[in-house]
């Protein structure tokens, strides 16, 4: 008859066997290629092609495996354009910060003292009188046609919305 091991004896066992099963886990997870650590440019994504050559001749070989890395290489996303909304109060340059076109508005900005929208459209950013195209105090809903190259200023008025 065998003695019984004690328990120190299998603990120790146990929990060697475990720590090496952790470690060899860990290799194995950490093992894959990181790739590139340039963070200019986001790392393509790479496609694996396996191809099993056939037998050639009468006599039965070992299939020969053939494996080729291809690198996809993503389209460049496309650069944002002018907005087609324009939110809160400020002077926009018409083909630089918004399209041109026709925008709406609900009106005056929800929980503003004085209840009512202005806006205008300035052939300039000088801020001058004689830069006005024209303007106007809205006590509802408002729409305005604005043009390339032209300023289109907003104050108390809710988000302006291209609808044309």
């Amino acid at each position: 008859m065998r003695p019984k091991p004690s328990r120190r004896k299998a603990w120790l066992t146990h929990g060697a066997t475990a720590f090496v099963a952790l470690m060899v886990g860990t290799g194995i997870g950490n093992s894959g290629d990181s790739g590139s650590t340039d963070s200019t440019a986001a790392p393509a994504p790479a496609v694996t092609v396996t191809k099993t050559a056939a037998a050639q001749g009468g006599e039965p070989k070992p299939a020969v495996t053939v494996t080729q890395k291809v690198t996809v290489t993503p389209k460049p996303a496309k650069k944002p354009g002018p907005a087609t909304t324009v939110e809160g109060e400020g002077q926009y340059l018409v083909g630089e910060d918004m399209q041109a076109g026709t925008y709406k508005t609900a009106g005056a900005a929800k929980g503003s003292f004085i209840k009512n929208c202005y806006w205008a459209r300035t052939k300039d950013a000088s801020g001058e009188f004689e830069a006005i195209i024209a303007n106007e105090n809205l006590k509802g809903q408002g729409r305005v046609t604005v043009n390339k190259g032209e300023y289109f200023e907003t104050k108390g008025c809710q988000e302006w919305t291209k609808v044309g």
